[in-house]
């Protein structure tokens, strides 16, 4: 199987990787098919790690977008950021 990087998918290199493993734990290959798998193992997990750290970057990406926006307008849509002092112990003060 031999795909390139921009077409596997990541559920395909997982599967992929997780079948070389099992064949590798069962000593189903020769030395020579050992290493091949080894090699191609390797790649497998850099794809998956590359595409794991790209879908990280977004999600960081998108919540520091997220936190902006929130700390800009506040919880209730305030431009200033809520003060601790004067606080009450009426749950009136809470809403």
């Amino acid at each position: 199987m031999a795909e390139s990087k921009s077409k596997i998918s990541f559920e395909e290199a997982l599967l992929e990787l997780e079948q070389i493993a099992e064949k590798l734990e069962r000593q189903d290959f020769s030395l020579e098919e050992s290493l091949k798998a080894y090699e191609r193992g390797m790649e497998l997990k850099k794809i998956c790690q590359r595409i794991l750290d790209t879908a990280e970057g977004k999600i960081e990406a998108l919540t520091k977008d997220e936190s902006k926006k929130t700390n800009k307008t506040g919880f209730r849509g305030d431009t200033k950021p809520a003060t601790t002092e004067n606080k009450t112990s009426d749950p009136e003060d809470l809403f």
